[in-house]
């Protein structure tokens, strides 16, 4: 019998470590790897799995969040029946950092009253991760698991869970009457009346919660074993597509054991380092070991080493800046960084 999944995602996560990342968007609206956003994993997982009804629940500074997703046309769920589903939520301070608030899910019931999938599954936005939900689907079944809580192999919840639909809605339903706030209280609670497993993931996955785990998660990239597991054929990382054209490479440029998205033009030297949609960079400029995002201009001379740069940044000639693996320096969206300011 084939079992359906119902997927829900609680994108209402902050983590204090990224603020300098997170002033004008949400948590899983944070850019990865050049052409990607942090949600795309999660999401398209769901969608590879089979799932086709998933129910976002963002909190704040959602905006981008919704750009990027929009109908979810680039993920297969621009559907008449199902689809993507957003509830923002009107719960400002219920469970912070907590995932699978069930005030949040309260709030919009009906969605979970007319869902005719068996079972759900409850993810975070923040994991970088390839996984088939219905390999652990069929062991949660087999098991006889009430809820299934997914562990990675270094023994840390990644605060994904496996549940029957039905079950969430009492757990939400009576939640006045347990205590109960959030999924992890019922996992947690030693006298529940339920079966609760552990599933332990033995493959790669990173939780993005700091600005050195999103610097670290980034660079890793570069790995080729690294990228082999995230990047797997038959189960690709769907996003939104842009139409743009070729990276440019001048005469005179070099660059070495990186990443470049489309539309770039690049005159300077680009080493170990991660380059979004439509970056500039200037004759003479040597980036190291950074990550830049979209539409940032560097101009002529200019020295980065362990730097994030965040959307629309310009950094003038002959700027240099610099920061460490543990404390990367990180410049916000839409700034300009010049050279006397450094000096």
């Amino acid at each position: 019998m084939k079992r359906k999944l119902l997927g829900i995602i609680d994108a209402t996560t902050y983590h204090d470590d990224l603020e300098e990342l997170l002033i004008h968007r949400s948590l899983a609206a944070l850019p990865f790897a050049g052409r990607y956003r942090i949600i795309d994993f999660v999401l398209s997982n769901m969608v590879n799995s089979g799932i086709r009804s998933v129910a976002i629940f963002p909190k704040m500074q959602y905006r981008s969040l919704m750009d990027h997703l929009g109908s979810g046309k680039n993920w297969d769920l621009n559907r008449k029946r199902d689809g993507l589903f957003f509830f923002p939520s009107p719960v400002v301070d219920s469970n912070p950092n907590r995932v699978g608030s069930f005030d949040l899910f309260a709030a919009n019931m009906d969605y979970f009253y007319r869902s005719t999938q068996e079972y759900a599954i409850i993810s975070n936005c923040y994991t970088i991760i390839n996984m088939d939900y219905k390999p652990i689907l069929e062991w949660h079944h087999d098991m006889h698991c009430d809820i299934t809580e997914i562990h990675h192999r270094d023994g840390r919840s990644m605060e994904m869970y496996l549940i029957k639909t039905s079950l969430l809605i009492k757990l939400i339903q009576s939640r006045n009457e347990t205590g109960y706030t959030c999924m992890r209280d019922v996992v947690q609670d030693m006298h529940n009346e339920y079966s609760i497993c552990r599933y332990d993931y033995d493959g790669y996955a990173v939780m993005v919660d700091s600005i050195a785990s999103y610097y670290d998660a980034s660079l890793n990239l570069l790995k080729p074993d690294v990228w082999g597991n995230l990047f797997v054929k038959g189960q690709p990382i769907l996003t939104k597509v842009k139409d743009e054209p070729p990276t440019k490479y001048e005469k005179g440029s070099l660059v070495k054991n990186s990443m470049i998205a489309n539309g770039c033009v690049i005159n300077g030297t680009v080493e170990n380092s991660i380059i979004s949609r439509g970056v500039k960079i200037g004759k003479g400029a040597v980036i190291k070991n950074c990550i830049v995002m979209q539409k940032c201009q560097i101009e002529e001379g200019v020295h980065l080493d362990t730097v994030i740069l965040d959307k629309d940044v310009r950094v003038e000639a002959g700027t240099r800046l610099s920061g460490t693996a543990h404390l990367p320096f990180v410049v916000r969206k839409g700034t300009k960084q010049g050279a006397l300011m450094n000096s």
